[in-house]
């Protein structure tokens, strides 16, 4: 998708992916995650979950397109971190917490760092399938050696246009091919714009092990 498609929903204010609290299923399986592990959170946004973690001890790296929601994570947590260029990005740092402001698939492992674990609410499920396999080989580059815990959502693609995109059990195993995949949860999924269309949707949470 093009980088503009996400600076105008954010300068728009169209942030319906924002949860503005933890999300329920990290609440609920976080202890999945290593203890103090240093946890890698792509297309993060101004997700509340990098707060979250950061309480329970981890160290957390997270990547976000639009700087903007970069700022904003940082202002509406009272937190007032420094900001550098770095590479190609622009890197926000405010206790155990850091943030690169730039593109994804311009992320290398010496910008990153080591990564112990990695947490993915809302990167997978953003993409459109044509992106998806390069976004899933890039951080298994960078993280090769690290479990994940992933919520991915389902549903009739046609009925909706993401994103959120349908991304389906099928997938995901074929994505993450090699790796041990445990299903957490498998739940309706509340999502207003298909319920508007009459159709209905699973929401999904994985834990993936380490290789």
């Amino acid at each position: 998708m093009d980088p503009s498609f996400w600076h105008a929903r954010w300068q728009a204010n169209q942030i319906g992916f924002h949860e503005g609290r933890p999300n329920t299923y990290l609440e609920r399986f976080a202890d999945r995650l290593p203890a103090g592990a240093r946890v890698l959170v792509p297309l993060c946004g101004k997700a509340n979950d990098l707060a979250y973690l950061a309480s329970r001890g981890h160290t957390v790296i997270g990547v976000e397109l639009v700087e903007a929601a970069v700022a904003a994570f940082f202002a509406e947590h009272d937190l007032a971190p420094t900001r550098a260029p770095l590479g190609d990005h622009v890197a926000y740092q405010a206790g155990e917490i850091t943030v690169l402001a730039g593109d994804w698939f311009a992320t290398t492992a010496a910008l990153i760092g080591a990564v112990d674990a990695i947490y993915d609410r809302a990167a997978l499920i953003a993409l459109p399938p044509a992106l998806r396999g390069r976004y899933v080989a890039h951080l298994r580059a960078l993280a090769p050696r690290a479990p994940a815990l992933l919520i991915t959502i389902a549903y009739p693609q046609e009925m909706m246009e993401g994103p959120p995109f349908s991304v389906d059990d099928a997938e995901v195993r074929a994505l993450w091919a090699g790796r041990t995949i445990t299903e957490l949860a498998d739940e309706p999924l509340v999502q207003p714009r298909l319920a508007a269309a009459g159709a209905t949707g699973r929401e999904r949470c994985y834990a993936i092990a380490a290789p």
